[in-house]
């Protein structure tokens, strides 16, 4: 057990000899403390890695509960095959899924408002077929359903966002690790961009400050990266085979600011690189500097 670790469960331990009935609350809090910030999982196949994270993380009951009706949110923007690393990798996003139903949701929707056509980016990026073989949902976004919310953040005061997000019970978010140009990394932040409606263009003035202001907005369940495969140039799109690199790892956790600023370093770069981690970190959204989390990697 690390320092960390150890002063957080001294402390549960003499509010759990101090309250009422706090014995069982101190065995669930102590639980939570033995919990690593992130989990990175390397090697193996994608429902490997996938379960792997997530039983390091507690194990999916711990997210999902009988009767839940589950968003998965991943990226599908591209007209892009799962070997070209423009969506997210589609076995790891089946995996989830898979998982969701064995811990007795309801209901599992996957959706993604795409840049390419999105008949074509469901159906070519392998995760429509994939979702929907295991009963989930995988329609397209309907328009209708984008409602003008309050943010009031620093960039964006309100937006067009899509109601499913805010009216399911979980909401998971499998992002790809990914070049962009502008933001110079697609990671987990960047993914909520996929539930604005409106033009998104009109953002990129702006870019940093109007992700730190939709993931404070929008708090999942459960966050995975997915770095399978991850594309190194010519983002956010990709194309080209010489552009990805195969690293067959996933990184999972709550924070967006700790995701993102480990998923910087899978591309020889640090969290404080990335604008949008910096001033997620600054204002309060998370934690960038790695040395003050509890990482556990394990290899399958």
């Amino acid at each position: 057990m690390d320092r960390r670790h150890f002063l957080k469960l001294a402390a549960l331990a003499g509010a759990g000899l101090s309250v009422p009935g706090g014995i069982g609350q101190l065995a669930e809090a102590a639980e939570q403390a033995s919990r690593p910030d992130l989990t990175v999982v390397r090697g193996g196949s994608p429902d490997q890695l996938a379960r792997s994270a997530i039983e390091a993380m507690g194990g999916i009951r711990k997210f999902i509960s009988r009767g839940d009706i589950v968003v998965i949110k991943p990226n599908i923007g591209w007209d892009r095959t799962p070997e070209q690393a423009g969506n997210t990798n589609p076995e790891v996003v089946a995996t989830v899924v898979k998982l969701c139903f064995e811990a007795g949701a309801k209901k599992v929707k996957v959706f993604d408002r795409p840049v390419n056509d999105p008949r074509r980016c469901y159906v070519q990026s392998g995760i429509a077929p994939a979702v929907k073989a295991l009963g989930a949902e995988a329609d397209y976004m309907d328009e209708r359903k984008f409602k003008d919310m309050a943010i009031n953040g620093q960039a964006l005061k309100s937006w067009p966002l899509y109601t499913e997000i805010f009216e399911a019970d979980k909401v998971i978010n499998i992002p790809i690790a990914k070049h962009h140009g502008l933001a110079k990394l697609t990671l987990s932040m960047k993914n909520w961009m996929g539930v604005m409606g409106g033009s998104r263009r009109q953002i990129h003035q702006k870019l940093d400050e109007s992700l730190v202001d939709l993931s404070m907005k929008i708090k999942p369940t459960l966050t995975i990266l997915d770095a399978v495969r991850i594309l190194t140039a010519n983002g956010p799109q990709g194309g080209s085979l010489a552009d990805v690199k195969r690293l067959d790892t996933l990184v999972a956790g709550f924070d967006p600011v700790a995701i993102d600023s480990y998923g910087a370093t899978l591309f020889g770069m640090k969290g404080s690189d990335l604008g949008y981690v910096a001033l997620g970190h600054r204002l309060g959204l998370g934690q960038m500097d790695l040395s003050r989390l509890v990482i556990r990697k394990i290899s399958v």
